[in-house]
C-alpha cells in the first residue's frame, strides 16, 4: 500500500448542488443523522470528482468575487502559432489550411518526431560530365529524415527540389513522384476549360474515366462547385438520380426548403410545384460524383507479399489528414508506403473569462515568444492557502517519536494535525471553519476543530512587521527557542501559533476501524484514505473607493467595506491502517 502524503482540495461553486446532501452509501450512519448532514460536502460522491481542485489551478473573479475553475471559465482564442517554428497564424488561414502549419514544419508518419530538411547529391545523368577535364555540377534535391526512426520521404518516393516551402510542394506530388493539382491551380484550369466549351466536355469525360485519380480535395471542389451552380439555378438540368426532384427534397439546403414549404402554406397549393425547381444530383466526375471501388483485390495481393510491419497502425492512420491520403480510398490508408509527412497542428493562446460577469481573469501575452500573461488573477493571491502537517504530543511514558510523512493512521486512536493558514492579501481575515462531527462514508471517523474562528493578520511588509513590539509574535518565537513542538499543551478555543500572515490550528481526528463484519462488501478504491470536507468562511475589509464607491449621497468613499467568501475544501490527511 503506498502511503499518501497529506493535500487539500478545493471545490468550485459552480458544481452541481446534488452533491450535497447525497452520501456516497445510502447505508452509512452519516446518511442517518439527520438534517446536521443534509448540506455536508461529501468528498467520496461520483460528482465530486469534478470539482474538486488544488489552488493552482483556481482562478478568482474580482467583479464577483468567487472561485472559478477550469471548467467554468469561458475560454477565447488570442493567438494560433506553430509548436515547431513559433510563427503565429492568421485566423483567416485557418479554414483553408485544416488547422495545419503551411511551412516546413513536419512529423514523421511512423514515430511523430520532427523531420528535418536533408539535401541528397545525385551524379549527373551524362556520364560524359564525370570527366576532369569537364566542370559537372550534381543535381541536388530535398527530403525529409526523421533523426529518430531513420525514415525518409524517399522511401514513398517524394523529393524536393528546394529546400523552402515545403508544404506547398509537397501538396503537388503524390506518393511515388506522381503529380497533383493543388486547389489554385485546379480552379485556374476549370476556367480554362469553361472558356472553351467543347473541350471541357471531352476533359470531363476523360476525368470521369480515370476517376481512380480523383483525390478528395478534387471530388470536393467538384462538388462544391456544382452544388453552388444548383442553388444559384435551380431550374438546370433534369432530376437526375432523384425521384423527388419536383418538390425539391434532393437539394443541398433541402432541410430550410421543406420547412419553407410547410409555413409558407403552400405544400397543397397545385402552382406550388410550377414554382419550385428541380434540383438533381452529380452523375460525373467533373460535378463531384466518385463511384465506390469496392474492389479490393490490389490491397489482398500487396498484403499477401508484405510484411506485418509494413501495414499501417490505428494511430498512424488517424494522424494523417484527410486531404493527404490515397487518392479514392477517401484518406484511408493501409500500408507504410502509403503514410505522408504530417504538418504540425497549431496551438493556441487563450484568454479565459469569468462565466458570469465576462470580466477576463486570465489574458496572456499575444507575442508567441513570451510565456508572460498581460492579466492572471490566480486564487492562491486572493484566499488563504492550507497546508497540513502531523502533530505528535507527549505520551505518558515519554516524549513521542517524531512524526514521519505518509504514516499510516491507527484506527481509535486519537492523532492531532496542524492547519496553516496563510493569508496572501493585505488586509486582515477573519476566518469561520466548519467540519461535521463524523465524516460521510461507510467507515465515519471523528473530526474536532479545536479553534474554529480565529483571525489572519495581513500580508504586511517583513521589515514593517518587524518594527512592530507584537507579543504574539515574540511569545512565538519562545516557543520556538523553548524545544519540540512535544512541549505544548493543546488548549481548545486558541490557535496553536502565530505569525506575520499565518496562524496555526490543531485538528484531532479520531480514525475509524475498518474492520468489515458480516456481510459488508470489500474495501472500494481509495476508501481507507481518510477525507475531512471542511467550509471555511472568509471575511475582510476594505476601503470603499474607485468604481465600487457610488456618487451618491449617503455612501462615503472612505467607508469601508465588508466582504465575504465561502466554500467548501476537502483534506486529505492519510491512509487508515487495516486490521
Amino acid at each position: 500500500m503506498a502511503p499518501l502524503n497529506p493535500y487539500t482540495y478545493i471545490q468550485c461553486p459552480c458544481s452541481d448542488s446534488a452533491s450535497l446532501g447525497r452520501p456516497s452509501d445510502p447505508t452509512s450512519p452519516a446518511s442517518a443523522d439527520g438534517d446536521e448532514e443534509d448540506n455536508t460536502f461529501d468528498p467520496r460522491a461520483p460528482r465530486a470528482n469534478f470539482s474538486l481542485y488544488p489552488l493552482e489551478y483556481l482562478l478568482y473573479c474580482e467583479d464577483c468575487h468567487q472561485i472559478r475553475c477550469p471548467r467554468c471559465i469561458a475560454e477565447e482564442i488570442a493567438t494560433y502559432f506553430c509548436p515547431s517554428c513559433l510563427f503565429e497564424v492568421p485566423s483567416s488561414n485557418l479554414k483553408s489550411e485544416g488547422n495545419r502549419c503551411t511551412r516546413s514544419c513536419f512529423q514523421c508518419p511512423i514515430c511523430i518526431g520532427p523531420l528535418s530538411v536533408t539535401s541528397i547529391e545525385m551524379p549527373p545523368s551524362d556520364p560524359n560530365l564525370l570527366a576532369p577535364d569537364r566542370a559537372a555540377t550534381p543535381h541536388t534535391t530535398y527530403s525529409l529524415i526523421c533523426s529518430y526512426c531513420n525514415w525518409s520521404s524517399t522511401e514513398i518516393g517524394i523529393q524536393f527540389d528546394k529546400p523552402n516551402s515545403i508544404h506547398a510542394q509537397l501538396a503537388k506530388i503524390r506518393n511515388g513522384g506522381a503529380s497533383r493539382l493543388t486547389a489554385k491551380e485546379r480552379k485556374e484550369r476549370r476556367k480554362e476549360l469553361s472558356h472553351r466549351g467543347g473541350e471541357a466536355a471531352a476533359a470531363a469525360a476523360s476525368e470521369a474515366a480515370a476517376g481512380q485519380d480523383v483525390d478528395l480535395e478534387t471530388q470536393f471542389a467538384n462538388l462544391k462547385l456544382f452544388y453552388t451552380s444548383q442553388l444559384a439555378d435551380p431550374n438546370a438540368g433534369d432530376t437526375g438520380f432523384s425521384s423527388l426532384g419536383d418538390l425539391g427534397f434532393s437539394s443541398p439546403s433541402s432541410l430550410s426548403r421543406i420547412m419553407n414549404l410547410y409555413t409558407g402554406g403552400k405544400l397543397h397549393d397545385p402552382r406550388a410545384k410550377s414554382k419550385l425547381g428541380a434540383m438533381r444530383e452529380a452523375v460525373t466526375a467533373d460535378e463531384g460524383l466518385l463511384e465506390a471501388d469496392l474492389d479490393e483485390s490490389s490491397l489482398i495481393a500487396q498484403l499477401h507479399q508484405s510484411d506485418f510491419l509494413d501495414t499501417a497502425s490505428s494511430t498512424q492512420i488517424c494522424s494523417q489528414p484527410p486531404n493527404l491520403g490515397e487518392p479514392h480510398l477517401h484518406g484511408a490508408v493501409r500500408f507504410n508506403s502509403s503514410l505522408r509527412p504530417v504538418p504540425y497542428l497549431l496551438r493556441t493562446k487563450r484568454s479565459k473569462r469569468c462565466p458570469a460577469c465576462r470580466h477576463i481573469v486570465s489574458k496572456p501575452e499575444a507575442k508567441v515568444l513570451t510565456t508572460r500573461f498581460r492579466i492572471r488573477l490566480v486564487a492562491g493571491s486572493y484566499i488563504p492557502s492550507i497546508s497540513i502537517r502531523r502533530l505528535n504530543l507527549p505520551g505518558p511514558n515519554g516524549p513521542a517519536a517524531p512524526a514521519i510523512l505518509g504514516d499510516l493512521l491507527e484506527p481509535l486512536k486519537p492523532v492531532h494535525f496542524v492547519l496553516t493558514f496563510k493569508n496572501p492579501i493585505f488586509e486582515s481575515l477573519k476566518v469561520t471553519l466548519g467540519a461535521p462531527a463524523k465524516t460521510p462514508g461507510r467507515f465515519p471517523s471523528k473530526v474536532t476543530v479545536l479553534c474554529p474562528q480565529f483571525d489572519i493578520d495581513a500580508n504586511t511588509d517583513v521589515w514593517d512587521e518587524a518594527l512592530k513590539d507584537n507579543d504574539r509574535e515574540s511569545s512565538s518565537r519562545s516557543r520556538r527557542r523553548a524545544g519540540t513542538e512535544s512541549q505544548f499543551q493543546v488548549e481548545v478555543g486558541k490557535i496553536w501559533e502565530r505569525g506575520r500572515n499565518w496562524v496555526s490550528i490543531i485538528v484531532e481526528i479520531v480514525p475509524a476501524s475498518l474492520k468489515l463484519e458480516a456481510g459488508q462488501d470489500a474495501l472500494r478504491e481509495d476508501e481507507d484514505v481518510l477525507e475531512i470536507p471542511m467550509f471555511v468562511r472568509i471575511e475582510w475589509e476594505v476601503e470603499n473607493g474607485g468604481e465600487d464607491a457610488a456618487s451618491g449621497p449617503g455612501r462615503d468613499k472612505d467607508q469601508q467595506e465588508k466582504r465575504e467568501l465561502a466554500y467548501w475544501c476537502v483534506l486529505g490527511l492519510g491512509r487508515i491502517k487495516q486490521g
